[in-house]
């Protein structure tokens, strides 16, 4: 979906039947998100579905398909919070960042294919605003065994 339809993100996001779940709250002593004149920065969220975590090790027992679906989860995620710091995801007058990291096995290589599932689904929903710089890395870690972690940051609209 192009910006050039002229649709809302959140029109994109009924129209591919999709609900923004519960904003998270932080996990630890930071704030979820921290407005610098027009950049508003996103703390991490780890992949979240359904029940509950999306776990896994990418290279060991998770393919690159789940992880390009957990991507998209954090993503899901992250617009849940621009939401609830903005008021309306139409406040997002572009997506600067994305920095994605993978729990992966020593040697994956296929980051950037897993990190696709974030960035695929932020052009879907923002149009050519979606299209932002990257860094997609496997880690050896991630919090409470995340198969991906997704942090990012937007330029805002003025209200």
């Amino acid at each position: 979906m192009e910006m050039t339809d002229r649709k809302s993100p959140e029109q994109v996001l009924a129209d591919l039947g999709l609900a923004l779940p519960p904003a998270p709250a932080p996990g630890g002593n930071y704030v979820p998100a921290k407005q610098v004149g027009s950049v508003l920065y996103l703390s991490g969220a780890i992949s979240m579905g359904p029940d509950g975590v999306i776990t896994g090790l990418a290279g060991v027992d998770r393919t690159i398909e789940e992880g390009y679906a957990a991507a998209r989860a954090c993503a899901l995620i992250q617009l849940a919070v621009l939401k609830r710091e903005l008021g309306s995801l139409d406040r997002v007058a572009e997506v600067l960042t994305v920095n994605g990291y993978v729990n992966a096995a020593a040697g994956f290589g296929d980051s950037p294919a897993v990190i696709n599932g974030a960035s695929d689904f932020l052009v879907q929903v923002f149009g050519e605003s979606g299209r932002h710089v990257r860094a997609a890395l496997g880690v050896s870690a991630l919090p409470r065994n995340a198969l991906v972690e997704v942090q990012m940051s937007v330029r805002v609209k003025e209200p």
